[in-house]
């Protein structure tokens, strides 16, 4: 099968492209490499540096024809939503409508689209399911799901599915960005510099290892007809709790310092993956494993200590 995964260089998306290429699937990356990395990218796949409202995107849907596109290029960062919403807009919905009708008009059998459980905004009840009431706190959360409503209308020409994803750690997450709490405090600790937990660190968040997050994807090639799909364990581990895990595996020993909250973030979610379960899916990778395979990658493989 011949796929297109938009945001391939990215965190997520170059770990979703190397789950199809293992699988033995024909992938496309294109990415812009404004937030992806180059090195990300699988040797095995044709890759396009250009970013998805580029109108030379049509040239290479023309030459390609890919049967499935698996969306993962986005304006992810909530803070900069807020700073910035026509941004925001124009790339999460524009650009991904854009990429929506030139999957149709050159035969595209499904749209896989990367939503966010930022959907939800402050929970009225825990865990969510995908029947929540949807009240975003951020403009972030109300492009991801305006996309999945355009998808909705667009069914009758392409089949789709959406996954609302937890918070997503691993391998290959940016430690110097402004979102990833875990790549970010190890980055930090590693480096020994001061780490700072923005509002009271009682936030409670779903931590789902990256892989396991992949591994959904390729399931969603044959499955999920015009569905939406959360991930997540269904249960939440606080932004203090997650300092401690990685003093304890790196041997920081400096206290953490408490600065601001973030404006449009919510304080406690987590989310209900049942849906997600009754295909077949379930997390693997353990809190604790997984930390510590991120804690090994940025030992070994990032510039940590510039």
């Amino acid at each position: 099968m011949k796929i297109m995964v938009t945001g391939g260089a990215g965190f997520i998306g170059s770990h979703v492209t190397d789950v199809f290429v293992e699988a033995g699937h024909d992938v496309i990356v294109v990415d812009d490499l404004s937030t992806g990395r180059r090195s990300n990218i699988n040797p095995n796949v044709a890759f396009y540096e250009m970013d998805i409202r580029s109108p030379y995107m049509e040239q290479i849907f023309a030459y390609e024809k890919p049967e499935v596109i698996c969306n993962h290029a986005a304006q992810m960062s909530t803070r900069k939503s807020m700073s910035d919403p026509l941004f925001d807009a124009d790339v999460n919905i524009i650009g991904l409508i854009k990429l929506a009708q030139l999957a149709i008009k050159y035969g595209a059998r499904k749209f896989i689209h990367i939503s966010s459980g930022a959907v939800y905004g402050e929970p009225k009840y825990l865990p969510c399911d995908e029947k929540h009431p949807i009240k975003p706190l951020c403009h972030y959360g109300v492009s991801k799901y305006a996309f999945e409503l355009y998808l909705d209308v667009f069914s009758e020409y392409l089949d789709y599915s959406a996954i609302r994803y937890p918070n997503v750690y691993g391998p290959r997450q940016d430690p110097y960005g402004e979102a990833g709490v875990i790549a970010i405090f190890t980055g930090q600790m590693l480096r020994d510099e001061q780490v700072t937990i923005n509002g009271n660190g009682n936030q409670m968040r779903d931590f789902v290892y990256v892989t396991d997050c992949a591994r959904f994807n390729l399931m969603l090639l044959e499955q999920g007809s015009r569905q939406v799909y959360n991930l997540g364990y269904g249960d939440g581990t606080t932004v203090n709790n997650i300092f401690h895990k990685l003093s304890d595996l790196i041997g920081y020993t400096k206290p953490a310092i408490y600065g601001d909250a973030k404006d449009g973030e919510t304080f406690k979610i987590y989310l209900d993956a049942q849906r997600a379960k009754e295909l077949g899916w379930r997390p693997i990778i353990s809190l604790r494993q997984g930390l510590a395979r991120t804690v090994e990658y940025f030992k070994e493989r990032e510039i940590i200590y510039a």
